[in-house]
């Protein structure tokens, strides 16, 4: 039976918003300074962050980049304006994708990086994503030094003398893929001979240039892309989930290809159709590649609360540990240097592989997957079937201003008292077969709501219930 993951109606708003968190400074372009992504927004909080570097690393050189999105240059000459007036020299990679920009900025030996995009976000959307001198989301504790700063304007722009320089490098696309092409389970020769045929759907962003670029470095010629042109007028919602996905799953059937690849606008999540057009799961990116890695090297997993159980199963199946984080890169990358994990990630089809770098990274889920699909020597479809069975919804519920959300989940609490609830990330209850994960997002002002259950019309009906507890309270604010 296929991995589902369901989605329930809910009340979509056209609102603005500026997000501060630990996934960087996101908001919807235009508005309000404060209330949406602004240019005053923009430029305050990259000289805030250009100061942190400058204080933090004593180092004037940070790596830029961006997606394909409308507003995308528009912000990165903000970006790179405020960070040349701070004394701060740019490099900037251009049309790129996150985990190339992650791993630039440890090629380079710069002090940080920022990348300009907003993930899934709708093309309103945009943001700035910070790394530090490792290529990696800076924490919680810099995160909110950061902020304060740019909050505070508690920065100082150089003298005339000492302005930073601008550099374009187009290289790091290639330097990326040869990265990936050294790793010694990236199997060039089976992809090869398995001659697939592929779909991708570029999403009108970098996905687009990067992903076909890879596979045709592993030896796949065969390949057509959907929604090439990188123009930012995302030809559907940009997030990979399965009613997004109509028009690749129905061109993989009509072109009898062997499968499907999804992608985000950055770039760092990633999700296959099968070759009857059904989905393999987002959840089930991480669960396969994984059990691939697993298979030739033992060691430890990490996932954040909201990922599904099954990459415990594989985990423990192969003689390793499992171990969960707190939602968001950072704390999954956080969690795996403690636990040495070989191999982690988040259930949205985010792939980290520390021997490569710690960031989510799609481009290297593919060629490791590709490669795990060649040797298994099966399709797609029966690749997906030799997994545990689990099924998730995953819903959301958009936020007024006005909601208290801390009330909300006390409220929650209080309903479900008698099970298990562990309150590390937003609540999470246990049930007997099943679990429930509420928590707000950093991306957007939304309640997520995540359960998964062994039985596709539980999972759906404890959401269903969710939704209606939830809406109870908010009713009672």
């Amino acid at each position: 039976m296929q991995s589902n993951t369901i989605n329930l109606h809910s009340n979509k708003k056209n609102i603005l918003a500026l997000i501060k968190s630990i996934s960087g400074i996101r908001g919807t372009i235009g508005g309000v300074p404060g209330d949406g992504l602004t240019p005053i927004d923009i430029l305050k909080y990259s000289a805030a962050f250009g100061q942190w570097v400058l204080q933090k690393y004593q180092n004037p050189l940070i790596v830029i980049g961006r997606d394909g999105r409308i507003s995308g240059e528009l912000v990165r000459n903000i970006v790179a304006s405020t960070l040349q007036a701070l004394g701060i020299h740019v490099i900037d990679l251009g049309l790129t994708t996150t985990p190339t920009v992650e791993m630039a900025v440890k090629m380079e030996n710069a002090g940080g990086g920022i990348i300009i995009t907003a993930s899934h976000n709708p093309k309103e959307w945009n943001a700035l994503k910070l790394l530090n001198n490792q290529g990696e989301f800076i924490s919680n504790t810099d995160g909110e030094e950061v902020l304060k700063m740019g909050d505070n304007q508690d920065f100082q722009f150089a003298a005339i003398t000492k302005l930073g320089t601008l550099s374009t490098n187009d290289t790091y696309r290639e330097k990326h893929i040869q990265e990936i092409l050294k790793h010694p389970l990236v199997d060039v020769k089976s992809i090869t001979s398995t001659n697939f045929k592929i779909v991708v759907d570029g999403i009108n962003s970098t996905g687009a240039v990067y992903v076909p670029y890879l596979l045709k470095s592993l030896g796949v010629e065969n390949i057509i892309v959907l929604n090439e042109e990188v123009n930012g007028k995302f030809a559907h919602n940009p997030e990979p989930l399965p009613n997004n996905l109509l028009e690749i799953s129905k061109v993989v059937v009509r072109e009898n290809a062997d499968l499907g690849i999804v992608v985000d606008p950055d770039v760092d999540r990633l999700c296959f159709i099968n070759d009857d057009g059904s989905m393999f799961g987002e959840e089930y990116t991480l669960v396969s590649i994984a059990d691939y890695i697993l298979k030739n090297k033992k060691g430890n997993t990490v996932s954040n609360m909201s990922s599904t159980r099954a990459l415990k199963d594989i985990t423990e199946k192969h003689g390793g540990s499992y171990f969960t984080s707190a939602v968001g890169e950072v704390n999954v990358v956080q969690k795996m240097k403690e636990v040495n994990a070989i191999i982690g990630g988040e259930g949205n089809g985010g792939v980290i592989l520390p021997e490569l770098h710690y960031g989510r990274d799609a481009l290297v889920g593919i060629a490791l997957f590709l490669s795990h699909l060649a040797k298994f020597g099966k399709s797609i479809s029966e690749l997906r079937h030799i997994y545990p069975n689990y099924f998730m919804s995953k819903n959301k519920i958009d936020l007024d201003k006005k909601i208290d959300v801390k009330k909300i989940f006390e409220g929650i609490q209080e309903i479900y008292k008698k099970y298990p609830i562990n309150t590390d990330d937003g609540i999470k209850i246990d049930f007997e077969n099943e679990w429930v994960h509420l928590r707000t997002s950093n991306t957007e002002p939304i309640i997520r709501i995540y359960t998964e259950s062994t039985s596709e019309t539980t999972a759906e009906n404890i959401a269903k219930k969710i939704i209606i507890d939830i809406k109870e309270l908010m009713k009672m604010q």
